[in-house]
């Protein structure tokens, strides 16, 4: 994959980015090599999403858009769509997906953070959805933006297009954590999942994404307690002793 790496590091999925001569900007060829790497990431249990170079995302590739000017309604709608399953790839991952934020983070880089579990970003980083400025909307990152931000920030950054910072993008929930040293904390992170039942971060990701409620809560507690990692879970707390995965992911 030319403008992707992608690398497996035991346990761990990496996912590169890696034009960074061009700010790690989308183009049709990007967008389908990301959809790719997510469509099945086996047993991975993390997936760190970065960008190579000075910025993680800065959104559209200018080529790509100067050869958008001019096409029909109805190939506007594919190319829409191929962006749409991209993020819709990467938000439906069974695995967690750590995305490692520094330099830019512009409209649908902005909309890979919002469709990371767990966006860390440098505090230098800036960030927009900026595709008013463009004389567009953020239409296809919408739904994952608006899970993350909610509608009240979204009033604001999706209408003025403005940039905004790292602390900012904290406070609005856009990012997880803002760290100085990017590398230790995407680090600490991916320790933290994996110190964690394999099959039951999935079941959480899964809990996060649909919302079960009433019996049906029921029922998936019941079922992670009755499964042999539950039960392996329970007993190693009961015993006082680390569980097999957690002394696995320890060396």
């Amino acid at each position: 994959m030319a403008n992707l790496r992608v690398e497996r590091d035991g346990p761990v999925l990496r996912v590169t980015l890696a034009r960074p001569d061009r700010r790690n900007a989308f183009d049709a060829q990007l967008i389908g090599e990301l959809a790719e790497a997510f469509v099945d990431v086996g047993r991975t249990r993390a997936v760190v999403l970065a960008g190579e170079g000075a910025s993680f995302c800065a959104g559209a590739d200018v080529d790509w858009i100067r050869s958008s000017v001019g096409l029909s309604f109805e190939e506007n709608v594919a190319d829409a769509n191929a962006m749409r399953r991209m993020f819709e790839a990467i938000d439906g991952c069974p695995a967690p997906v750590v995305a490692r934020v520094q330099g830019h983070a512009l409209g649908g880089g902005a909309g890979l953070v919002a469709v990371a579990d767990i966006p860390i970003c440098s505090p230098d980083t800036v960030f927009a959805f900026s595709e008013v400025k463009l004389g567009i909307v953020p239409a296809v990152i919408s739904p994952f933006a608006f899970a993350k931000i909610g509608a009240g920030a979204a009033r604001r950054y999706f209408l003025t297009g403005e940039r905004f910072d790292a602390e900012t993008a904290l406070r609005i929930g856009l990012v997880s954590e803002v760290a100085d040293d990017l590398d230790a904390a995407v680090k600490r992170s991916v320790e933290e999942l994996l110190s964690a039942g394999p099959h039951a971060v999935r079941w959480a990701k899964r809990l996060i994404r649909e919302r079960p409620d009433g019996p049906e809560t029921a029922r998936w507690i019941a079922e992670r307690r009755a499964s042999d990692e539950g039960q392996a879970g329970l007993q190693a707390f009961i015993d006082r002793t680390e569980p097999d995965w957690r002394r696995k992911s320890q060396g």
